[in-house]
């Protein structure tokens, strides 16, 4: 089988990416691959702190491998990084890289691209599934996920923090997609069918930042 490494956000989508894939044993997911930003040692774009993003991994029985960029970072910056984390992932037989993009047919094709360069394959266990019928899905899995990062110019700053579940998608404006695919919002799961134990976190402030809110939340 071949072995894989999942892209890991610490939200919904790679999780249930990850819960996906295992279910359906097209491939076998031996480690979880993360960028992290070094200034603030959060998860990029999430904002999610490193302390928990182990903890994820450590509960999902993955070993972490994190790619740490600087802020601002350039893509020769990335690509380099990047490029080190993968010699890293070939050198422990590993052949492709799991995404849990759903529909942005540009993201694909870069992802894509990026994997080809290098001899890697990669996989989108959740390509193209209506996002409607998904995000009820992923919620009716047993995933336990909070909102961590919005954009307010596309979602109401009062969504921060809250708990993904029925209740907020049936809140959500009918332009926002029910799973954040345009980046209206992002994720942090605390438990899932994918963890051997959920996680313990409380919520802490919530801030503005760059143009993004973001709700921070601490292990607890």
């Amino acid at each position: 089988m071949t072995r894989a490494y999942i892209a890991w956000s610490s939200g919904k989508d790679s999780a249930f990416a990850l819960h996906t894939i295992r279910l359906a044993r097209q491939v076998e997911v031996v480690g979880a691959l993360t960028t992290v930003t070094e200034p603030f040692d959060r998860v990029s774009m999430h904002g999610v702190r490193r302390s928990i993003l182990e903890a994820q991994a450590a509960a999902a029985g993955l070993p972490l491998l994190t790619v740490d960029l600087p802020n601002p970072c350039s893509n020769a910056d990335y690509e380099t990084r990047m490029a080190a984390a993968v010699a890293h992932m070939q050198a422990n037989g590993v052949e492709a890289v799991v995404f849990g993009d759903l529909f942005l047919a540009d993201i694909r094709a870069y992802r894509e691209a990026q994997m080809a360069a290098v001899g890697m394959q990669a996989v989108f266990p959740l390509w193209g599934r209506p996002t409607a019928d998904l995000a009820v899905e992923i919620v009716a899995s047993g995933i336990e996920a909070r909102i961590v990062c919005l954009d307010p110019a596309r979602l109401d700053v009062g969504f921060a923090g809250r708990r993904y579940d029925a209740a907020l998608l049936n809140a959500l404006p009918a332009a926002v997609d029910p799973c954040g695919e345009n980046g209206e919002f992002h994720t942090l799961i605390t438990d899932g069918p994918m963890f051997d134990k959920p996680l313990s976190v409380r919520e802490g402030e919530t801030v503005e930042r760059d143009g993004f809110v973001f709700t921070d939340f601490q292990p607890q």
